[in-house]
């Protein structure tokens, strides 16, 4: 049990001790009947009981995510649209702070019902990239320059194995398609680094990345200075 989970059950015992205390010690000695004050607290319970059932259910939902312990403090998650790391846990709420730096506190019961997406959880994380090189460019060679980098890489994982290859002839491109492993608290800067090694590495080596382009055929070929004149109700105007 780490440090978190421990203080939450001793809250609760320390709660639980003072409580049975007051009802079964203290007020005996006051000299108060413990019937009417059952009496009286069973009202006092039902009427609390309505007003409060967000508190107890909030309370239950830390209860069990105590037991189930699917986040803890540090864990990176996504929890109904909530990005962030785990501050705090209570027994009512928990505390995100977002990747943006902002506050955000979900009740327990929320954080229970919804779908957790904890990307800490296990200690390796996939990215993937798709880069796209013009047909004119040695698409063997592009695999093997980016195998090369992916090897030199001193967190990127060998195993499992990344994996490169041309997934999509496209339009304007052959995609090269890329998986790659690395430790989930390294992920992020990996996944930027990489990309940017690779990009300058393919330049370097005369490798193109493409661009989106269109090439127009004219039906009937006409004089270049007709068509840079605007005879016959032709005009063309250079756009960027």
């Amino acid at each position: 049990m780490d440090r978190k989970q421990l203080s939450m059950l001793l809250k609760l015992m320390r709660y639980s001790f003072v409580f049975i205390a007051i009802v079964f010690f203290i007020i005996p000695v006051m000299g108060v009947q413990l019937s009417s004050m059952l009496l009286a607290g069973g009202v006092l319970g039902i009427i609390l009981g309505i007003a409060g059932q967000s508190i107890v259910a909030n309370l239950i939902s830390g209860i069990f995510l105590t037991l189930e312990r699917p986040i803890k403090i540090g864990d990176q998650v996504n929890i109904d649209g909530n990005a962030g790391i785990i501050e705090d846990i209570t027994f009512v709420s928990t505390i995100i702070r977002t990747f943006d730096g902002l506050y955000v506190r979900l009740p327990n019961e929320k954080v229970f019902i919804n779908n957790i997406t904890n990307y800490a959880v296990n200690v390796a994380r996939r990215f993937e990239y798709v880069i796209g090189i013009t047909y004119d460019s040695d698409a063997e060679k592009a695999i093997a320059i980016i195998k090369d980098i992916i090897d030199d890489d001193p967190i990127a994982f060998k195993n499992p194995n990344p994996t490169v290859f041309v997934d999509k002839l496209d339009d304007n491109a052959v995609n090269i398609f890329i998986r790659i492993w690395a430790p989930s608290s390294e992920w992020y800067s990996v996944k930027t680094r990489i990309l940017w090694v690779i990009k300058k590495t393919l330049e370097e080596n005369g490798i193109k990345i493409a661009l989106p382009q269109r090439t127009v055929w004219f039906a009937n070929s006409m004089p270049a200075n007709n068509i840079e004149n605007g005879e016959n109700g032709c005009s063309i105007s250079p756009h960027p």
